[in-house]
């Protein structure tokens, strides 16, 4: 199993961080041909206008988004989600947008943009929740699954093989999430990978 994890912006370190204590083979995605046979990829937190610019720019944006598209499992967190999602408030833009959701973009404001609490996510209880200046789903479309609410406000959920989350479950020591992900990823990839095209 190999995981790419895009390295252009943002918190990607501590993902790769998780998964190495995980014994799991992951590369840093910086250009198109890092994808190749990739089982899964993580969106990390960050900014996500900065990082959609440079995914363009590096000609990753399309071969990303089709192979998500495709069925590649995601695990995308804070700016990852603003990514993923198909509707973006308050500024209408958009990215892969192939997470059939609405996400409102540093959500909680200035006082409260950063906090720490514990919840459910899935089948996961008491799970350490990290937020950084973080956005929450507004709305949701068919077949979602709501995974966690906080203050009843959605923060994590999963449709087909993508799981996105508002907060930072690799700022926590707590690897629960990471490896619900990588189940994921071995149920998804039981077919030969093959190289990125596009």
């Amino acid at each position: 199993m190999k995981i790419g994890i895009l390295a252009l912006q943002g918190a990607f370190l501590e993902h790769k961080q998780a998964l190495e204590r995980l014994g799991v083979s992951c590369i840093e995605i910086r250009k198109k041909n890092d994808l190749d046979y990739i089982d899964g990829i993580i969106l990390p937190g960050g900014e996500s206008t900065v990082q959609s610019k440079l995914l363009r720019s590096l000609d990753l944006f399309t071969p990303i988004q089709s192979m998500i598209n495709q069925g590649l499992p995601v695990l995308a967190t804070c700016a990852g989600l603003i990514l993923l999602a198909q509707n973006i408030t308050p500024d209408q833009t958009h990215h892969f947008a192939t997470l059939p959701v609405t996400v409102k973009r540093n959500a909680y404001g200035r006082q409260l943009g950063s906090f720490s609490t514990t919840g459910t996510v899935g089948d996961l209880k008491e799970f350490p929740l990290t937020f950084i200046r973080a956005p929450y789903i507004t709305q949701i479309g068919e077949d979602v699954e709501i995974l966690s609410t906080i203050d009843q406000k959605i923060v994590g959920v999963k449709y087909k093989n993508q799981i996105g989350l508002a907060f930072h479950p690799e700022m926590t020591d707590d690897l629960r999430i990471h490896k619900e992900f990588l189940k994921l990823v071995e149920n998804v990839n039981e077919l030969p990978k093959v190289a990125c095209v596009g």
